[in-house]
């Protein structure tokens, strides 16, 4: 007896075509009814400094990029000036004048006259909603190659946000990329998922800020939430200034060229270029002093003072320009302004920072006035599952400082347990992660709020689907 095995159909479900994962008959037949793993949902987490998107199910975002955008107001610039319009992504905003936006880290990376460095979201807060959509333009057609006409939406949304924010998002998400359904998620819950927990206390610590959010049973406690401005553009800022004070000048890689003079030794000559933005010349050099940041800064042992860590070892950093500088005492003074906000009146130009140190609290000092403000069934719940998440947690020996700092002002009855992923990777994309987990979950497919839904009940039935 002869069994004849055919092959045909299988390639079609084995290898989908870039940014087109397979389609299911569920998806085909309903677009409001969707079943277990077989939806593709995008997962969408804009923060106040990285984008981060991808397939819901997947271990790690797709798409991870800058949530700045450049734009050139066309008033001043005749388009005729840019030969260059084939770098990055470009795209034209209509309504406020005529301005283009460069999005994406190819874009951004790529110097252009009169090109200003706008954010899209300020203290949790959109600021340009034309800037949002280009971004989330940009993460859709440029990098994941997807339809969102095909795709339910899971975006993850600052603890803080208000009802505004959302009505809005849900009337982009329907009524521009026609999705078939959304579900807005809270930072602070999608981490505590990320890490398996329906109860933690989230510190948040990202770009823009520091957020300490109290979560129970998969909901924010939002009377305990407490934030602060102090995130890691802030810290960065400090940085520049500290070594600026030193002598050392961190100059954008646009500004100079670094010529051979014999083989293996380099000249750098400058270079100018007299149009480009004040805006544009500050995030060029904070890229750098955030990798400077990233590579040598690790929380210290103790509290920061000058005695101490006078006489640290130095550290040596090569800046793109080849010139190799020194970091000592700014290694640990940095990363000490999250604990003690006050150090900051040390640093020479940061004075006008002043107002937003006065109000902002150290992080022990944050969580134990959030868990103080949470029921007393669930403190020494939250104790013991405090969860980092977050760039700026990444940082070296932070989660020990923090338990340590903790142990000393927290109740005795307490048992402190701080939390973190020990791959930095997992502690930056947490929040991304949690959402993706759950968007994969067969259980959460009956809570997307359809469109069929959002046609019936408007943009306000947004806050009944998603509290």
């Amino acid at each position: 007896m002869r069994v004849v095995f055919t092959f045909k159909e299988e390639p079609k479900r084995q290898a989908p075509a870039r940014g087109h994962p397979p389609k299911s008959k569920k998806q085909t037949l309903s677009k409001t009814m969707y079943g277990g793993d077989e939806v593709s949902a995008i997962v969408v987490d804009l923060g106040s400094h990285t984008c981060k998107a991808g397939y819901a199910g997947e271990d790690a975002p797709k798409a991870v990029f800058p949530s700045v955008i450049g734009s050139i107001d066309q008033m001043e610039v005749d388009e005729n000036d840019n030969p260059e319009k084939n770098t990055g992504a470009v795209t034209e905003s209509k309504s406020k004048g005529k301005r283009k936006l460069y999005v994406g880290s190819s874009a951004m990376g790529f110097r252009r006259d009169h090109m200003e460095v706008i954010p899209s979201i300020k203290d949790g807060i959109v600021t340009d909603w034309d800037i949002v959509e280009s971004i989330w333009d940009h993460a859709f057609r440029e990098c994941l190659l997807v339809d969102p006409k095909e795709h339910p939406m899971l975006l993850a949304e600052p603890s803080s946000n208000t009802q505004q924010q959302r009505e809005k998002t849900a009337e982009i998400m329907f009524e521009k990329y026609q999705a078939p359904a959304l579900f807005l998620a809270k930072n602070a819950v999608l981490t505590s998922f990320a890490s398996g927990r329906a109860t933690s206390l989230v510190v948040d610590s990202g770009g823009g800020s520091t957020t300490v959010a109290p979560v129970h049973d998969g909901y924010v406690l939002q009377k305990a939430v407490s934030v602060s401005p102090i995130g890691g553009e802030f810290l960065t800022d400090c940085l520049i200034k500290s070594l600026e004070s030193k002598g050392v000048k961190i100059r954008p890689r646009y500004s100079f060229k670094r010529k051979e003079v014999r083989p293996g030794e380099f000249q750098t000559v400058d270079v100018d270029f007299p149009n480009t933005t004040e805006s544009y010349r500050m995030y060029c050099q904070r890229v750098i002093a955030s990798d400077i940041k990233e590579c040598v800064c690790r929380a210290p042992d103790t509290p920061y003072d000058d005695i101490s860590y006078s006489n640290i070892p130095m550290t040596a950093y090569e800046l793109p320009d080849g010139q190799t500088i020194e970091i000592g005492s700014d290694r640990f003074k940095t990363p000490d302004i999250l604990f003690n906000p006050s150090l900051v009146k040390t640093i020479p130009g940061m004075e006008g920072s002043l107002d937003i140190v006065s109000s902002a609290r150290g992080l022990p000092q944050m969580v134990i006035e959030s868990i103080n403000k949470c029921d007393v069934d669930i403190r020494r719940e939250l104790f013991s599952s405090i969860l980092l998440a977050g760039g700026t947690a990444s940082m070296q020996q932070l989660k020990e400082r923090l338990e340590k700092d903790l142990l000393e002002e927290s109740p005795q009855a307490a048992r402190v347990k701080v939390l973190a992923s020990g791959n930095s990777t997992e502690r930056r994309f947490s929040v991304w992660i949690g959402g993706s987990i759950l968007a994969s979950l067969g259980s959460f497919q009956q809570m997307w709020f359809s469109k069929s839904e959002y046609e019936e009940h408007g943009s306000s039935y947004i806050q009944r689907k998603c509290p």
